[in-house]
């Protein structure tokens, strides 16, 4: 419910803080006193449309805070949670309004956006009055409120489950469809393409991995190709090991020159077996290269193969595997597509069979319980003096509108006067009727898919005291399982308040300004204000014994 309403520079009011209770609070005043700038700033606070207008003159700034004690279940938390949004204890909602037109929205503190604040405002808060046009001319509404007033969650929810299941098998066939129409056009390309990438199967990272391995042996070829060559020179025709070999021989064989040259003849020695360590190294280097080239050979031909196909068939190399799964999956749907087609075309129709069932059956409950709230509504309205009207639930089930809330248009109508056309209840009632209409209504589903806090503006307006009184006891009754505000200028209505608040507007520093205030009466000051309901400008006694015998009557 409502704990606090706290208005700082709106229109009149330059600050104001009213705390709320359970039960019915009527609001009071004279004309002109303030009593629509309190319900604009709670539509505010709300979510409702901002207005620099509702700034307060030479304020930069107004701003309103609604701070609510909700049920750990209400749905409100649920919103809270869902956009992550502390919700342990009180929801307090504030709304900055700027002189220049912009508005700023917070929920527990957090900056949140105009949509979500209205979001949790229609789940904190209904406001109704004699020109309302948001809760009863929906539709949708007046579905969700009988489905609410019959209970039927239970139905509805297996509607939206068959619902669901229906949609998935139709889905699931029309994709088979399109997808055997897609493989009957491309059938010989299809077998072609699947036929070429089964042959050459290749894997997800393969030609990574190709190119890492061929840019390796690249690399091993040219220091292979360098080994190569040194080789060549210690062991091929143009080694000079041969040839210093040949004339060691020949200078050791004669003593002279080796006499006089031992020194070079130990240097040759030398230099051969120098060279034949370095012949040898060679070898071993070039056997121990990590190059072949066939394998080269074939990792090029593996490489440049799976980019060829990535190229014809436009696609990265790496999906190239899952192209060919999908190309044989559909080849496999056209060759066995009939059978597969007609198990799909099964299931869907029995789908569709089992919602048609649970949804004639929500229709079938839905009916009752519209007929249920028609006899509860019909009740409550001689006492509002509309004896002479009907209030009907207009409903129309058809297949051909399927869907997840089941088949049903439900809209609320009424017939004003024997004889006249039923209509729509927000085209064919007056501004006077409409209000009781929607009195009568709220009776009805006060528990049932209602806000917690229900606000009536001046729903009395127009109506003589019997009718007055009529709608002062459903307004207590409603605050028996909802809290209630009403603004009123009924004097039967204000006598069954839990609650009375009176509105005023005063001057304030020396003339120059008037500003709203709000103030709680008790006893002697509340009978005074149900005596000026009741008698005008001039309070007599009269009035004030009338307003004592309407207090004592309830």
């Amino acid at each position: 419910m409502l704990q606090t309403l706290a208005i700082r520079d709106i229109v009149l009011i330059e600050r104001l803080e009213v705390g709320f209770a359970p039960g019915l609070t009527v609001l009071t005043g004279e004309t002109g006193a303030g009593k629509s700038i309190l319900l604009d700033a709670l539509s505010l606070a709300l979510g409702g449309r901002g207005d620099a207008g509702l700034v307060r003159h030479g304020a930069p700034q107004g701003q309103v805070t609604a701070v609510f004690d909700l049920a750990a279940d209400h749905p409100a938390r649920a919103v809270l949670k869902r956009n992550d949004i502390d919700d342990d204890g009180d929801l307090i909602v504030r709304r900055v309004q700027s002189a220049d037109g912009r508005t700023r929205a917070f929920v527990n503190d957090q900056a949140v956006s105009a949509n979500l604040l209205r979001e949790l405002g229609a789940l904190l808060v209904e406001i109704h009055g004699q020109h309302d046009d948001r809760a009863l001319v929906d539709p949708t509404v007046h579905r969700q409120l009988i489905d609410a007033f019959g209970g039927l969650d239970a139905p509805l929810a297996e509607v939206r489950a068959a619902y669901q299941t229906w949609r998935g098998a139709e889905k699931a066939l029309a994709d088979l469809e399109r997808r055997i129409a897609d493989a009957r056009r491309e059938g010989d390309y299809l077998r072609a393409s699947v036929e070429e990438l089964t042959r050459l199967a290749p894997e997800p990272g393969e030609e990574e991995q190709l190119a890492g391995h061929r840019q390796a042996m690249m690399r091993a070829e040219k220091v292979a190709v360098d080994l190569k060559e040194a080789d060549e020179h210690l062991n091929g025709t143009a080694s000079p090991i041969p040839e210093l070999s040949s004339l060691l021989r020949r200078l050791e064989r004669k003593a002279e020159v080796a006499a006089l040259a031992s020194g070079g003849l130990v240097a040759i020695s030398q230099a051969l077996d120098a060279l034949e360590e370095a012949r040898s190294a060679f070898e071993t280097a070039l056997r121990n290269a990590d190059f072949d080239p066939a394998e080269l050979e074939r990792t090029e031909e593996r490489l440049f193969a799976i980019r060829a196909a990535a190229r014809k068939y436009a696609v990265p190399p790496d999906e190239l595997a899952a192209l060919g799964q999908r190309m044989a999956n559909d080849l496999a749907d056209l060759d066995a597509g009939e059978d597969r087609l007609s198990a799909l075309s099964k299931a869907a129709a029995g789908a569709r069979l089992a919602y048609d069932k649970a949804a004639a059956a929500l229709s079938a409950a839905r009916d009752k319980a519209a007929r249920q709230l028609e006899d509860a509504v019909a009740a409550e309205l001689p006492a509002l003096k509309l004896e002479r009207a009907r209030f009907i639930v207009n409903q129309l089930a058809d297949r051909d509108t399927r869907g997840p809330d089941g088949i049903d248009t439900l809209e609320f109508w009424v017939q004003t006067n024997p004889g006249t056309r039923p209509g729509p209840l927000m085209k064919v009632a007056s501004g006077g009727e409409l209000s009781r209409f929607l009195l009568a209504l709220k009776v009805c589903l006060a528990d049932k898919g209602s806000a917690p806090t229900l606000v009536f503006d001046e729903i009395d307006t127009g109506v003589g005291g019997a009718v007055a009184e009529a709608i002062g006891t459903r307004l207590s009754r409603l605050a028996d399982r909802v809290q209630v505000l009403s603004v009123t200028h009924a004097p039967q209505v204000a006598a069954r308040a839990d609650h009375h608040m009176l509105i005023a507007k005063a001057t304030v520093e020396a003339g120059d300004r008037v500003a709203t205030s709000v103030s709680p009466l008790e006893k002697t000051l509340r009978r005074e204000e149900i005596a000026r309901m009741l008698a005008g400008s001039h309070v007599t006694d009269e009035a004030r014994a009338a307003a004592d015998r309407l207090l004592r009557g309830h």
